[in-house]
Formats: structure tokens, sequence, C-alpha cells
């Protein structure tokens, strides 16, 4: 049996029901950090089903070091990582768009704010993946730069300096695609 708090409350869970719950808690943000490194949705969905399974199948050496939203976005970033590196992956040549609003607005807003969305994660994508990864995390996610550190291993100033730099790189980007926010 594992323990997940869930509203202060400690609750014992089976294995199952834990990984259950982690996959309801994470499931989205997994997809779309994957997304993030492989810029494939479909790719971006099959390394969400193996970090589940892996969490599956290592649920019992968690240590509680870390949360398991660490831990889970680790295996995510070691796993997309793996793919990046593999023969199969630079075979695939496919570049679909990947749709991250989900607020409810009115129908122009949405226009609009999809427009400017779209080209700001368009922009995002073209950055080096050392900072995309770092903003990722940093805004999309809104992880502090201590649970990016847990994620990455890079050091809090080596985060603070990709930020930064990433920031930089970014606002020439949208620059140059003449966008306004």
């Amino acid at each position: 049996m594992n323990s997940l708090h869930l509203n202060g409350k400690l609750r014992m869970l089976s294995k199952e029901e834990l990984l259950t719950q982690l996959m309801d808690d994470y499931g989205d943000m997994v997809k779309k950090l994957a997304y993030t490194y492989v810029k494939d949705i479909n790719l971006a969905e099959d390394i969400t089903q193996d970090v589940f399974i892996n969490c599956y199948h290592n649920l019992h050496v968690f240590n509680e070091n870390s949360s398991y939203k660490t831990w889970i976005y680790r295996i995510t970033v070691n796993r997309s990582k793996d793919i990046l590196k593999s023969n199969a992956y630079k075979r695939v040549l496919p570049f679909k768009k990947f749709n991250l609003i989900s607020k409810e607005k009115s129908p122009e807003l949405s226009v609009i704010d999809k427009s400017i969305y779209n080209s700001v994660a368009d922009s995002l994508l073209v950055l080096p993946s050392k900072y995309r990864e770092i903003l990722y995390l940093f805004y999309y996610e809104e992880l502090k730069i201590i649970e990016i550190n847990e994620i990455t291993s890079l050091k809090e100033a080596t985060i603070k300096t990709r930020l930064s730099r990433g920031k930089q790189l970014l606002k020439k980007e949208l620059e140059r695609r003449k966008i306004e926010l």
C-alpha cells in the first residue's frame, strides 16, 4: 500500500489506485512536457504511456525526498531525451500543433488568445531545448526554481541564467515574427 496526501489527509492507496491518481493529476502535464521536447503529439502520447508504465513498475522505489510531481517530471524529461537521441526519432518528420488552451471565453477572445498563444508556443518551440525546457517548466507548469532543480538536476544559478537568456531569445523570436503581446 502507498500513501497519498489528498486535501490535507493521508490516504492509503493500492498501487493501481495510486497510479490512477497520478495519471489523473499529471497526465496532461506529462504529455505537454514531452511535447515540448519531441514536437509531435503522437510521440508525446507514447512517452506519456511509457512514463506511467515506468512509474507503475517503480512505485516501490519512490523515495519521498521529492514529490510525485517532480519524480514524474524527471522521468518524463529523461524519457523525452532518450527518444530524441534514438535513431527512430531522427526519421520522424511530421510536426503537429498542440493546443494547450482550455479556458472558456467568447469566440472572438478565444480566437485572439489562441492566435497569440500559438505564436508564442511556436516561437518557444524554435528555441534550443535547454532554454525551451526551463521556460516551459517555469511559465507553463508554474514550477519553482527549486522544483526545476529537482527535475533537471541543474544548479539553481544555471536555471536562473537559462531562464533569463531564454526569455531574451523568446522576445527576439517574437519580435522577428512581429508579434506584440
